[in-house]
C-alpha cells in the first residue's frame, strides 16, 4: 500500500514539474561560432539538465576509470591477505597435530604472504622449534625480540630455549631482559625464582618466591649462604617462625643461639621441635655437648618428655639407655617402638645390639638381624615433587629443583 502511495506521489510530482517547465515563458537566444541559437525557456532548461546529467556521467566514467590499477592492487592485495590468513591457520593445525613438515612449510608461506608479523614470527618459530630446528625458532625469536610491540614473545622463546639447553646463565639474562621489556609479567617471577634456585642464588630466590611452605626453606638456605653473621641470625630465626615443624629451621636457629652463647634457649628451640616433629638429628644437636652417657640418657629424657610416646623418642631413649648401660631400659624402649608399629631396618640392628648386649640370648639377635634385612627401608629425606630420597636435607630437591620439597618421611 505504501508502495503504491510513493509511486503515485511521484508520479505527481513528475507531471507537476513537466507541467510548470512547459509553462515557462520567454525564450532564450544565443550566439556561438557565428550561428544563431534561439529556443523556448523550457526546452533551454531541459537542454541544461541533460547536459549536465552527460558531464556527470563522463566524469564517472573516467573517475572509474583512474581506479582500476589501484582496484586490481588491492584486490591482489586482499587475496593474498586470504592465503596468508589460511596459512597461519593450516600452521596452528600442523602444530597442534605435531606435523613437523606441514608447519614449516605453511609457516613460511604465511611469513612469505603476509610479511614478518608478530603471529606469523612466532608461528615459524614454534614450527621450527617442533621440527628441532633450533636455529630457525632462534631466528625468528630474535626478529620478535627486535619489535618493539611484540618484544616479550621473543624473549620468553629464546628463554625456554636457554632453559631447554641448561644454559642457566643465559636463561637469567634473558628472564632479566623480559622483566624490563615488560615488568610484572606473571611467567616471569616464578621463572627467576626457579632460576636462581639453580644458580644457588638462594637470597635471591627467597625474595621472588610467593608465601608458602618453601618460604621457610629457602630462608634456612639463605642463611646458611649468607656471608654476614648478624644477617645470618635474622635469616635463622626467621626460618623458624615461618615453620617450626622443619628441621633444618630449628637445628639452624639453635646453633646461631649456641653461637652466641644462649644454650638454654637453644635447648628450648630443640625440646620445641622434637614436640612438633622429632628428628633424629635434633637429639644429635641438643646432646652435642654431653660426653658421659648417663648424662645423655637423662638429656634424651629431659629432651623427649614432652613427646615420649613417638617412636623417635623411644629410639632415641633405647640408643642413649644402651650407651649408657641400662640394658634392660634399652629393650623397653626398643620393644615398646616396636609394638607401636616401627618396622624400620635401624630398630632391628639396635634389637641386636641389645640382645648382643644381654649375652644370654644369642637367637634373638639373629633373629632381629633376619628381621632387619626385610624391614621397612629407615625415613630419608624425600620429595614430594619427585619422590627422589637424599640422606641430607637440601633447599630444594637437587633432582627436579623444587624448593621446600623434601620431607622426612618413609618412601
Amino acid at each position: 500500500m505504501w508502495r503504491i502511495l510513493k509511486i503515485l506521489v511521484l508520479v505527481a510530482l513528475v507531471g507537476a514539474g513537466g507541467w510548470w517547465l512547459a509553462e515557462l515563458p520567454g525564450r532564450v537566444s544565443g550566439d556561438i561560432a557565428g550561428y544563431t541559437i534561439e529556443t523556448s525557456a523550457p526546452v533551454a532548461l531541459l537542454a541544461l539538465i541533460v547536459l549536465f546529467l552527460a558531464g556527470y556521467v563522463v566524469v564517472r566514467m573516467l573517475a572509474a576509470l583512474l581506479r582500476v590499477p589501484g582496484m586490481g592492487g588491492r584486490w591482489r592485495m586482499e587475496r593474498r591477505r586470504r592465503g596468508g590468513d589460511l596459512a597461519v591457520t593450516r600452521t596452528l593445525v600442523a602444530i597442534a597435530a605435531g606435523a613437523q613438515n606441514d608447519a614449516r612449510r605453511e609457516a613460511h608461506r604465511a611469513r612469505r604472504l603476509l610479511g614478518d608479523t608478530p603471529q606469523t614470527l612466532l608461528l615459524a618459530a614454534e614450527a621450527a622449534r617442533l621440527a628441532e630446528r633450533d636455529d630457525e625458532a632462534e631466528m625468528a625469536f630474535k626478529a620478535l625480540m627486535e619489535r618493539e610491540d611484540a618484544a616479550l614473545l621473543g624473549y620468553r622463546g629464546l628463554f625456554r630455549m636457554a632453559v631447554a639447553r641448561e644454559d642457566w646463565t643465559e636463561a637469567d639474562r634473558l628472564a632479566t631482559q623480559a622483566e624490563r621489556a615488560h615488568p610484572g609479567a606473571n611467567w616471569l617471577r616464578p621463572e627467576r625464582s626457579r632460576l636462581a634456585v639453580r644458580a644457588g642464588n638462594w637470597a635471591g630466590a627467597l625474595e621472588l618466591a610467593p608465601p608458602g611452605p618453601a618460604r621457610a626453606a629457602l630462608t634456612v638456605a639463605a642463611a646458611k649462604a649468607e656471608t654476614d653473621p648478624k644477617r645470618a641470625a635474622v635469616l635463622a630465626k626467621q626460618a623458624w617462625r615461618l615453620d617450626p615443624a622443619l628441621t633444618p629451621a630449628a637445628l639452624l636457629y639453635a646453633e646461631t643461639l649456641r653461637e652466641a652463647g644462649r644454650e638454654r634457649a637453644a635447648q628450648s628451640v630443640l625440646r620445641h621441635a622434637w614436640t612438633v616433629a622429632p628428628h633424629q638429628d635434633l637429639a644429635a644437636c641438643a646432646l652435642a655437648s654431653l660426653k658421659d652417657p648417663l648424662e645423655r640418657a637423662q638429656a634424651a629424657q629431659r629432651l623427649t618428655n614432652a613427646n615420649p610416646q613417638h617412636p623417635e623418642s623411644r629410639l632415641l631413649l633405647a640408643r642413649t639407655a644402651l650407651d649408657a648401660g641400662l640394658v634392660g631400659e634399652a629393650k623397653h624402649q626398643a620393644e615398646a617402638a616396636q609394638a607401636a608399629g616401627l618396622h624400620q631396618r635401624r630398630l632391628f640392628l639396635l634389637l641386636a645390639e641389645i640382645a648382643e648386649a644381654e649375652a644370654h640370648d644369642p637367637a634373638a639377635g639373629r633373629t632381629a638381624l633376619l628381621l632387619a634385612a626385610d624391614a621397612d627401608p629407615d625415613t630419608a629425606w624425600r620429595c614430594e615433587s619427585c619422590n627422589a630420597a637424599f640422606p641430607a636435607w637440601h633447599g630444594a630437591c637437587p633432582a627436579c629443583a623444587t624448593p621446600g620439597s623434601l620431607r622426612w618421611k618413609v618412601g
